[in-house]
This record gives structure tokens, sequence and C-alpha cells, in this order.
């Protein structure tokens, strides 16, 4: 996408440029704000939102794009192990706020703070309220071990962050998601960006055109 990046005011239309503008990085627009219906209407086309500190709201569709298909998920023999041994627990929805903060503050190798910034945490409790943020919450002897958050939208869920405090706590808590998506009949969790540790439990790359593609039959308009 040449020229100038659009710009949207806070408070105006909800509106995106196609996602298919977007260079293979990703970075499709900026402002706008994060309402409720400015955030599912940006899921539902395959956009997020992700910037830092003291930056204007950036709007994101990378391609390839990072996926997980839930019946496809890869359990190693030693997680496999791990979570037949009864060491970890889970629940859904609990301490969605706890999950969130937790998010915020895990070190994350290569980044000086957080993406997580104030306004998303409130934007994210709210669609939390309203039914359409959910957390996934791992537990160790009575402490919250791991976890992780995100959309859910139609038939697609969108991964937003997750963390660990104790080892394998992060890839109990995408098992357990899994799980719980395939009784919801969940056919794709958006991971967003490739990372090593998404792909080691069967995350693939999908070309963006095929992921819109997928989104527009599992999310509607």
């Amino acid at each position: 996408m040449g020229g100038p990046l659009p710009w949207m005011p806070p408070g105006g239309p909800i509106w995106f440029p196609l996602a298919e503008r977007a260079p293979a990085e990703g970075l499709l627009m900026a402002g706008g704000d994060l309402s409720p219906e400015r955030l599912l209407a940006g899921y539902a086309r395959g956009i997020f939102p992700w910037y830092g500190e003291g930056s204007p709201i950036l709007w994101w569709s990378p391609d390839p794009r990072c996926v997980l298909i839930p019946s496809r998920i890869h359990v190693g023999d030693r997680l496999r192990r791990t979570l037949r041994s009864g060491r970890f627990s889970y629940s859904v929805d609990t301490c969605f706020g706890r999950v969130i903060r937790a998010c915020a503050e895990a070190p994350r190798p290569g980044q000086d703070g957080t993406w997580i910034v104030p306004e998303m945490m409130y934007a994210y409790e709210r669609l939390h309220t309203l039914g359409f943020a959910h957390s996934i919450e791992v537990w160790e002897q009575g402490e919250l071990a791991g976890g992780l958050y995100g959309v859910l939208l139609g038939r697609a869920f969108f991964g937003e962050s997750m963390f660990h405090t104790r080892s394998d706590a992060s890839k109990a808590a995408v098992v357990w998601l899994t799980a719980w998506l395939s009784e919801l009949g969940v056919e794709l969790v958006d991971c967003q960006q490739t990372t090593s540790h998404m792909l080691r439990l069967g995350a693939e790359e999908m070309p963006r055109a095929e992921f819109l593609a997928r989104l527009r039959e599992l999310c509607g308009r």
C-alpha cells in the first residue's frame, strides 16, 4: 500500500481500509478508537490493534497469518505427561482482569515495555463484560500459574496474549483453550504473529487471502 498511512479520527465512522491493501508486515491504518464496535469490526475483517505507550492506535493485518486449527494441536510427550500428572487445573473466565494484567507484566524477549497499555486493558475488559473476550486460567496448587485471553467471534477465536510463571503453564493454557473451543464448534484460532512457541504446538502460516476468506465464512459480516 503506497502513500501516507490512512488516519481515522477518534469517534469517527466504523471503517477500515481493505486488509488486502496492507503490506506484508501488516500495518494498515492509524487512529480510531478501541470501542467494542470498532474492535469487533476489525477482528471480523482480519485486522487487530497493536501499538505501544505514546503511539497512536495502529491497526495490522500481516501476511501470512499464523493460525492454529484446534483439531490439529500438537501435544508433545513431555507436555502430555505434565497434563496427565494432574499438576495443573484450569478454568475459563474466572479472573479475566488478573490474566490480562499478568500478560501486560510478563517480560518479552527483545521488547522494551508492553503493548498492553491501560487503554487496551480497559477495552478488552469491556469486551469481556459484553461476552466477547475470554480468558483461560491455569492453576498450580491454588496459584495462577499461566493463562491467555482473546476474542471469540462466530466460529473464530482471536488470541491476544499469554503468560506463564511456571514451566509449561502457557502451553497447557493453549491445549485447554483448543479443547474448550472444539466444544463450541470453533474452527480457527488466530495467533496473529508467528512464534516458535505456537509452531511447536501445531500452528501454521496461512496466506492472508485464505485467512480472510475463512473469516468471512466463520464470522460473517
